[in-house]
């Protein structure tokens, strides 16, 4: 499998990602070639080899075509912007990974200016610039081959930008609302690190965030940013490369969460009432260990996982819910399997079961308790004669 990863500590743009991909073996002829079947003009590519703070990089710049009279570019709406990639040439899988791009570029400008998506109008992210940026990015992965991209936490920068809005604090607030979920920093760096243009790219391209995944290194770009910084090198590095590890073949999820908190004093029939709230909340994990607390009492230790963004809520919910007065979270990696749910027939009917993928190609099933139950009471047999069977189908 043929992967990419994106180290966003210099954040990330939607030139950068094109810089970097150029540098990591993409011809810009190869960008060129695949952008002529967008009904888009006014535009040309430039490449060149710049330096930042002392590393080698390429800077591959958008040229648009001055208007007569001087103005501006043109603000499109989600419709004009789908139309584009709808009339286009491209093939299937980059539209379809264009449009979900686009789609989350309006949702977040919609949600930040109290609009409707489809009644927003996007100024300098609906322009060439940034239609050949998110499509030149789409079309260098696709040439490079790369099954799944990774990448580090991003950095946002700090500061104020000017917009069309004006100025704005640094994240920008669609830039904001486009990394939820995604972990972010900010170095301090006074300048706009990441773009909201680099952020819905690296959103949508990205299968996780985290360490550099173990692989066969086989290529490395650097795409330059617009500023040159004497303490550390304005560039979006791309490594590209074979997985060689099983930890490069399972789905590489965000860091988790562990909160825990141990009880001593509370009615055990509090505990359900207090998981179902969890669980509806968010939590991607809920589970009691017994344990022997001070003064040799039997307690429980409650230990859910969680996003980061779900803490706050579940947090608030053990405070509310249950008599503990201290709680205390952690963070942690996790590894999990490819999966997917499928229904099984067998002579009682059909029964879910739930199968994953080791790296090595060899799958787990494991049916589904209650479907399980379900035809167990329904036709008067043993509950593990029924599990017995599904693993025999």
């Amino acid at each position: 499998m043929k992967i990419a990863y994106f180290d966003c500590s210099a954040g990330i743009s939607g030139d950068m990602c094109l810089g970097a991909l150029v540098d990591a073996g993409v011809k810009l002829e190869t960008i060129e070639r695949g952008l002529k079947g967008l009904p888009v003009t006014g535009y040309k590519l430039r490449s060149k080899s710049v330096t930042r703070a002392g590393i080698a990089a390429t800077k591959v710049d958008v040229i648009l075509r001055q208007e007569k009279g001087g103005r501006g570019q043109e603000a499109r709406t989600w419709g004009d912007i789908k139309n584009i990639i709808d009339r286009s040439e491209l093939p299937v899988n980059i539209k379809q990974k264009g449009l979900k791009i686009f789609r989350r570029l309006f949702d977040s400008e919609g949600k930040v200016h109290n609009k409707k998506y489809d009644k927003t109008h996007l100024h300098e992210l609906g322009a060439v610039d940034c239609i050949v940026d998110i499509f030149g990015t789409l079309i260098s992965l696709d040439a490079l081959g790369i099954d799944k991209v990774y990448a580090s936490a991003v950095n946002l920068g700090s500061g104020k930008v000017k917009t069309e809005h004006g100025m704005l604090p640094v994240p920008a607030p669609a830039t904001a609302e486009i990394l939820k979920g995604t972990p972010v920093y900010s170095s301090g760096i006074p300048f706009e690190l990441t773009t909201p243009t680099g952020a819905v790219i690296l959103s949508e391209i990205a299968t996780g965030f985290g360490d550099t995944p173990l692989m066969n290194l086989k290529a490395i770009g650097y795409g330059a940013g617009q500023k040159d910084f004497e303490a550390f090198p304005n560039a979006l590095r791309v490594f590209t490369g074979e997985s060689t590890s099983h930890k490069a073949s399972y789905d590489n999820h965000p860091k988790v969460v562990v909160i825990e908190t141990n009880i001593d004093d509370m009615n055990p029939q509090i505990y359900g009432h207090v998981m179902e709230l969890l669980f509806k909340a968010g939590a991607l994990e809920v589970y009691l260990t017994p344990v022997i607390m001070k003064k040799v009492r039997p307690g429980i230790v409650l230990t859910l996982l969680c996003t980061e963004e779900k803490k706050a809520v579940l947090t608030e919910i053990i405070f509310r819910e249950t008599t503990t007065i201290g709680i205390r979270f952690y963070e942690v990696s996790r590894l999990v399997l490819e999966r997917e749910t499928k229904e099984i027939s067998t002579g009682y009917g059909k029964v879910k079961a739930k199968i994953s993928r080791m790296p090595n190609g060899i799958t787990k099933l494991s049916p589904e308790y209650e479907d399980c139950r379900r035809v167990a009471k329904k036709h008067k047999i043993p509950l593990m004669d029924v599990i017995r069977l599904i693993h025999k189908s």
